[in-house]
């Protein structure tokens, strides 16, 4: 061949620009067409094909598995050719519980691990689709989206399925592709249709659009499948209103106490895409490296129950150190990038969360009014041909006539047509008409099917024709989805100290207060316990773990201040609402986990303060010592506590009240002695002194209370094998502190020591524990008042067995309303019921300013 003929067919060409062209052209077809999801449905187009492929391989979930090796083989050989390895990944993640918050496919087999272990090969694993999934293709049939020719122009598939909930938001996604990435958090599928039933609502009820605010008290933030924690709302909110936002995720981890003294980390939700194991490696290096030190051993204790990882610790280190350098050197606390990217009409945007239900509600229009269209052709020419068959029936013996005169199908259809006025499908209709239909049954049967059609066709056409009737439709069917699929949160949202909080969003509320001896603490709602006549069970207040009974029990605020004082002398501070919320049987939650305790440092002494405005902070210790402290040398206490009284070895601080300078101290010893002195015998000195001496304790007694004498008129004395009564305070007569005080109780072996002493009026209730966790409430009027040197009455039952005690006693206020209900009630039916009003002992104690 001529050489000249050769080079004529080359045609030159300019690098630039064809690289520019087809790098165009990629990067366009990885955004369209594989990388990113649609605004409408939340699928990338393997996604929407996997289901699709499923769906005609009639693999449903009432239908046997069946190989993932030809669910993936028909996906890519109909709709999908960009290899098996990249479709069988996404079904794959499509069947993971940790991976998507409401699976679309119901996988049978090894499919992985939350440690990153790969699935098995698609030849040995099954799979079908999930119930919700058949929510996502709903109606496919019925018209609802569009369909388009597949690669080879042999298959039609669907542009976008009818995704009957807003999956962009429920189960969200992540994508790569060429300059951009999209990473969508999944979220509450509750939560999100209650808030596209509110956007629906403002448009139908009062003609608006819906502020992004009231979505947001909707939809409190992302839910990720593995549980865990968001630490505050910052990155929320950048992400709903902007698109784009960090939203800071932390692992559940709590702090326990184990028999031997030791702490131990336990952690049992990880943030979303973590990897276990690696975690776990991570962990050990960074003890190998000692750039972590105090932690003797990790492992993985997870089972089928539930993920738990153990992290034990060395005695002498402070395990919210640990805990703190874990979150800040590994995966315990992550990041999550939110960019809420999706195609909007083939297009790439990024958007609020407003948006992306508005365009979902868009879609679920288009959805609604086309099912609806077809819906209505398909009744219309229903009720055309029954219209036909009762015309028949009304003329039976006529239509039977020319039927049988015909010379064929066709002149007889022609005479009916000619006859009656029918249409050519009612003719066809009644020619093939089965001679059971001449029946008086059938023919009812065809006036009622004919009479609910044109019913239904009434319907159709109105919502067709009213856009309220059609979002009212949209919205039954959404709540509908809700009700049967949806779940509860698992993600939970707390405060983090780089947010600005608004501390009065939190609700001003009574709550009762519980820790235990190994400093298990919990906050419980005042409605909790029911007054009960005296000597009667209790009912069970709290679940305790062995060789461990309850300590303290008070009433408080939620927005009072709780200082917490330890056996070492120092005090930490924090309110009411920050200590986690338990059910009345639930154990609670180690104090270690509120506080940065020392090492061996344990809590003795709590009190609730509602400000700073009283003028002294009174103190008393085990060995009869007492100091008085100006309250205001408490007002900025760090988180990592702070010096409150300096004590002598073998000495701790029991009880702590804020005064006003001028108040009659009491102080009582467990084997029955009382002292009354004046505050003012106590001169103020500062933080960290030491204090002076209020009573003097024989060898083996020790200080058990300090009460006030503006805490009531009578003092209240509980013995440990719940034994009381009630002494007038003016038999005891002030003296000078220092001494040993006079005889307040007569203790015998039928009484056991006193285990506490308040100071009461008759409109006081009292709550008493024992070791067991048996909780009472009774009025302190039932309490016989008599004289200083005296056993008292039994006031609880705690059994014969010598291993029950009464442990700590709690002064509760009481409203009318208690009054009221148990007028109303019978005594007896009231030993398992909850009370209504628990009212805060502060008014009371007003001069004291505390609540017990």
């Amino acid at each position: 061949m001529d050489d000249d003929k050769i080079f004529d067919k080359i045609d030159e060409v300019g690098l630039k620009k064809t690289m520019e062209r087809s790098y165009i052209d990629y990067a366009m077809s990885v955004i369209a067409a594989r990388a990113l999801p649609d605004v409408r449905d939340g699928l990338k187009p393997v996604q929407r094909r996997i289901l699709h492929s499923m769906i005609e391989l009639n693999n449903g979930p009432d239908k046997p598995h069946r190989k993932c090796a030809r669910i993936v083989g028909d996906t890519m050989g109909k709709y999908h050719p960009h290899g098996d390895s990249s479709i069988y990944e996404a079904l794959v993640k499509l069947a993971q519980e940790w991976n998507t918050r409401y699976p679309l496919v119901d996988g049978h087999g090894n499919f992985g691990s939350v440690d990153g272990d790969h699935a098995a090969a698609m030849r040995y694993t099954e799979a079908r689709l999930s119930k919700i999934s058949m929510e996502m293709m709903a109606d496919i049939n019925k018209d609802t989206v569009d369909f388009t020719p597949n690669f080879d122009g042999t298959e039609k598939e669907p542009v976008v399925l009818p995704s009957r909930y807003p999956n962009l938001l429920v189960n969200g996604t992540s994508g790569i592709a060429v300059g951009m990435a999209t990473n969508i958090p999944p979220h509450n599928l509750k939560e999100t249709i209650n808030a596209a039933i509110k956007i629906i609502d403002n448009r139908v009820e009062e003609g608006r659009e819906t502020e992004i605010d009231e979505i947001m008290d909707i939809v409190k933030g992302p839910d990720f499948p593995t549980g865990a924690q968001i630490l505050g709302r910052q990155g929320i909110n950048d992400a709903y209103r902007t698109g784009r936002g960090k939203i800071k995720v932390r692992a559940i981890t709590e702090i326990e106490t184990m028999n031997n003294g030791k702490h131990r980390i336990v952690v049992t939700e990880l943030p979303y895409m973590v990897n276990k194991s690696l975690l776990i490696k991570n962990m050990v290096d960074l003890v190998k490296n000692k750039r972590i030190d105090g932690i003797t051993d990790i492992r993985d204790e997870s089972s089928r129950e539930g993920m738990r990882v153990v992290i034990e610790l060395r005695k002498d280190v402070n395990a919210n150190v640990i805990l703190n350098q874990l979150f800040k050197h590994t995966q315990l606390q992550d990041t999550f990038g939110c960019i809420m990217l999706a195609l909007v009409d083939g297009v790439p945007k990024i958007l609020n969360i407003k948006d992306m239900l508005t365009y979902y509600l868009k879609h679920q229009e288009d959805v609604v009014t086309r099912r609806t269209k077809y819906d209505l052709n398909k009744a219309e020419e229903r009720a055309h041909i029954l219209q036909g068959y009762l015309i028949a029936l009304d003329n039976i013996d006529e239509v039977i006539t020319i039927i049988r005169n015909s010379k064929n199908v066709g002149e007889a259809k022609a005479k009916l047509i000619e006859r009656f006025g029918l249409s050519e499908a009612q003719a066809g209709a009644i020619v093939d008409m089965r001679l059971r239909a001449l029946t008086g049954l059938e023919r009812e049967k065809i006036e009622n099917e004919y009479n609910e059609l044109i019913a239904k066709i009434a319907e159709y056409k109105e919502i067709l024709a009213d856009e309220n009737k059609l979002l009212g439709v949209i919205k039954t069917e959404l709540a509908a989805i809700a009700d049967k699929y949806g779940d509860e949160r698992r993600t939970s949202i707390t405060a983090y100290s780089d947010d600005i909080t608004d501390e009065e969003l939190i609700k001003r509320e009574e709550i009762v207060i519980s820790m235990t001896k190994l400093g298990y603490i919990k906050r419980m709602p005042k409605d909790t316990f029911k007054v009960q006549n005296r000597g009667g069970k209790g009912i069970k207040g709290m679940n305790t773990i062995d060789n461990d009974i309850i300590d303290e029990i008070f009433l408080t605020n939620t927005h009072n201040f709780i200082m917490f004082f330890t056996n070492m002398g120092r005090v930490y501070r924090m309110k009411g609402y920050e200590i986690p919320e338990s059910g009345r049987n639930a154990r609670g939650v180690a104090i270690v986990n509120l506080l940065q305790l020392l090492p061996g440092e344990k809590v003795t002494a709590i009190i609730p303060i509602a400000g700073f405005d009283k003028k002294y902070l009174m103190m008393a210790t085990k060995n009869g010592i007492v100091k008085k402290t100006k309250i205001e040398a408490f007002e900025n206490i760090r988180k990592t506590g702070l010096a409150a009284i300096t004590l002598n070895e073998g000495d701790e601080l029991i009880e702590v009240k804020a005064t006003s300078g001028e108040n009659d101290v009491f102080l009582v010893t467990a084997k029955g002695m009382c002292i009354r002195f004046n505050e003012e015998c106590v001169r103020d000195t500062g933080r960290t002194s030491m204090g002076v001496r209020g009573i003097r304790c024989d060898k083996g007694d020790e200080v058990i209370a300090m009460q006030l004498d503006v805490q009531g008129d009578e003092m209240l004395f509980v013995t440990t094998k719940g034994m009381g009564k009630r002494t007038e305070l003016s038999e005891f007569a002030p003296q000078m502190r220092g001494g040993k005080g006079v005889k307040c109780y007569r203790i015998t072996e039928k009484t056991g020591d006193i285990v506490s002493a308040k100071a009461v009026t008759n409109d006081h209730d009292i709550m008493m524990m024992t070791n067991e966790g048996i909780m009472i409430r009774m009025h302190c009027s039932d309490i016989t008042v008599i004289g200083r040197i005296t056993s008292g009455v039994k006031l609880m039952n705690i059994g014969k067995d010598g291993n029950t005690f009464v442990a700590s006693v709690a002064k509760l206020a009481r409203s009318d309303e208690d009054e009221e209900a148990e007028d109303s009630e019978n005594p007896e039916s009231a030993e398992n019921e909850v009370s209504e009003n628990v009212e805060n002992d502060t008014e009371n104690d007003a001069e004291s300013n505390s609540e017990e």
